[in-house]
């Protein structure tokens, strides 16, 4: 059974990390071939020019004209047509560029995700041992224990998730120089969205959904992703129009939205409730718009209602457009159940049992850590509010308030060298990113049927 739980976790860790391509075609690759084509690259220009103008002022009618002109002129390029995009690798964001440059005319089209399905098997494993298994994977169930402060101190037990938890909070918590004690939203995103795309879903799932008896719990869960720093704003609630404007306006924000809508689509014939028939793959789409514009959360300690932290006020006429925003959360029957079906999964039995030492991050599953509960410092999974540190804009300063949020240090180069930058790097096609897996899925499947037979 050890050796079989090994394997598993090799194959779901490929397929985790998009070593796998499921019949797509990276934009990245799509353009670079287009400018090769010396009939496609002059169309490609044209809308790169128009996307650009498009961004700072709308186009004027002969302008947009010619562009839409340029845009069905490049339907016959099928590759631009159908390519995707990984969510976290490195090369993400130039990638979505292309992506929405070719939809130049379609910028408010959120049928379609721009992101690969590269994690369908991986999350179909979860769903079929249970998301709550995965969730617990690594704990020592304790009745009456508050299961958020668990999943942080199983989080702090493990190096990866440790140390990039300690950048996000030091991020999000830290004062901006010169501001009126803010923090720096934009750094604050970009660490929360490094710990959900780096760090495995059996701990950034175990703290963002962990399930709650009372309000002590559920304030931890709420305050998982530092509410005051990710999204509040101190003038009040902002309009839900205004913020989905400002979110179509950023090509990232803009993406990981459209794939929420995705992927989350309800339905109401579906046991799942989920159209997709995944609540995981709903979950995976939810936890990527935390740390965008668009960042979700709890609405408060109680309950596991989750919404945009907005509202409908004066939005006049386009007030049933608003309220469409917030149901996407408030209404939505597939987050709903993805969110109850993980919070209330029980978890499995542990097995205690030695893995072989790490050769290397990608191929390797997160450690399952068995550790006493006296061993464990509860101290270092205390999550302060951003407005209640001081901080001093020199070294010795910040040294001083990592030691007063007692986190541990941020991710170290060792660990950066061990993951190495095709972790989730970026993209070189379908055909370069297989082949070097497959000497790995074999041997892993050799294993697989060794360990069967045996």
């Amino acid at each position: 059974m050890p050796r079989m739980m090994i394997v598993l976790g090799i194959l779901l860790n490929v397929l985790r990390h998009g070593s796998i391509l499921a019949g797509s075609f990276d934009c990245l690759e799509a353009e670079r071939r287009c400018v090769e084509d010396q009939g496609c690259m002059g169309v490609y220009r044209v809308l790169e020019y128009c996307a650009a103008e498009e961004a700072v002022s709308p186009l004027g009618p002969d302008a947009r004209r010619e562009c839409l002109e340029a845009q069905s002129a490049l339907q016959q390029y099928r590759p631009l047509q159908t390519c995707k995009c990984q969510r976290g690798s490195r090369r993400e964001e130039l990638c979505l560029a292309v992506y929405w440059t070719v939809r130049f005319a379609m910028y408010n089209e959120y049928e379609v995700s721009p992101y690969e399905d590269l994690e369908v098997g991986f999350v179909r494993h979860i769903e079929r041992t249970g998301m709550g298994s995965i969730m617990a994977a690594s704990s020592l169930p304790l009745d009456g224990q508050n299961q958020c402060l668990k999943a942080a101190q199983d989080c702090g037990l493990y190096e990866k998730c440790g140390s990039l938890r300690s950048e996000y909070v030091v991020a999000c918590t830290k004062r901006a120089p010169g501001s009126d004690g803010s923090c720096n939203r934009q750094k604050c995103h970009r660490a929360l969205r490094r710990f959900l795309e780096r760090v495995p879903e059996e701990y950034s799932f175990a703290l963002l959904f962990c399930p709650c008896s009372d309000a002590l719990c559920g304030e931890r869960r709420r305050k998982t992703i530092v509410p005051s720093c990710s999204y509040e704003e101190r003038d009040g609630k902002p309009n839900c129009l205004s913020l989905q404007g400002y979110c179509v306006r950023d090509e990232l924000c803009r993406s990981r939205l459209a794939d929420f809508q995705h992927n989350c689509q309800p339905s109401s014939h579906s046991p799942s409730g989920c159209i997709r028939e995944s609540g995981a793959v709903c979950l995976k789409a939810y936890a990527g718009l935390i740390g965008t514009i668009m960042t979700p959360n709890y609405v408060n300690n109680v309950t596991m209602d989750v919404s945009q932290w907005c509202g409908c006020d004066g939005s006049g006429n386009q007030w049933q457009d608003c309220q469409r925003i917030l149901h996407m959360f408030d209404s939505n029957i597939c987050l709903r159940n993805a969110i109850s079906y993980l919070g209330s999964a029980p978890p499995r039995p542990v097995e205690i049992t030695t893995l072989a030492p790490r050769r290397h991050a990608s191929a390797t599953p997160s450690p399952h850590i068995f550790q006493e509960k006296d061993q464990i410092d509860v101290n270092v999974n205390i999550l302060p509010e951003h407005n209640s540190v001081s901080v001093d804009d020199s070294d010795e300063a910040g040294k001083e308030e990592s030691q007063q949020f007692n986190v541990m240090p941020p991710y170290s180069e060792k660990e950066k060298s061990s993951v190495g930058p095709g972790a989730r790097g970026g993209h070189k096609g379908s055909a370069g990113q297989m082949a070097p897996m497959l000497p790995l899925l074999l041997l892993s499947a050799a294993m697989l049927g060794w360990v069967c037979q045996g």
